[in-house]
């Protein structure tokens, strides 16, 4: 049986959990809002100087070298932009996975605690119902389990092909520039 302590407790540390995941969502939040306003500040101080150049140029040829020299720098920010910005993003992500796995554990364990206490007060002959139950609660763990780390690799696949989609967009912006 749960006592009135132990219900407070529960509910105590589900409160903090909470809270703490709530910081770390406004945290992830206004990283996002500052690298948004870094991003817009440097475009628009961008703006103003290519505009400048453009009322400088004089003839056609300049104009294309002019919009060559544009496009591999804007390549490798926007690259960079999404790579910080997907940072951000996974940071909090992991956050709530290490999260809800710490709170799946702990929710286990006492769950296990309380089956182990019913199968110490159950009536005589109810061993094999006991039985039956861890059976199905160390299966369900098993396939939690599972669950999690076919995520894990999920995501180390979705960050490998971001990475490499990232390098390969500022790859592509490199010659592009040169030829012109």
């Amino acid at each position: 049986m749960l006592t009135v302590e132990q219900v407070l407790a529960s509910q105590k540390a589900n409160v903090e959990t909470l809270m703490g995941l709530t910081t770390k969502a406004f945290e992830g939040v206004e990283k996002i809002v500052e690298l948004n306003l870094t991003a817009s500040k440097a475009a628009l101080a961008e703006t103003s100087d290519h505009a400048k150049a453009l009322l400088s140029v004089k003839d056609a040829q300049e104009l294309l070298a002019l919009q060559s020299s544009l496009f591999q720098p804007l390549a490798e920010k926007t690259a960079a932009y999404s790579r910080h910005l997907y940072d951000i993003a996974s940071g909090a992500g992991a956050e709530f996975s290490k999260s809800f796995e710490g709170q799946a554990a702990d929710a286990q364990k006492k769950f296990m605690g309380l089956v182990d206490n019913a199968a110490k007060n159950a009536p005589a002959g109810s061993e094999t119902a006991v039985a039956a139950m861890k059976s199905a609660v160390a299966a369900a763990t098993n396939a939690l389990e599972s669950v999690q780390k076919a995520v894990k690799q999920a995501s180390d696949v979705a960050q490998s092909n971001f990475n490499a989609v990232a390098a390969s967009a500022a790859d592509v912006a490199k010659p592009t520039s040169k030829k012109r």
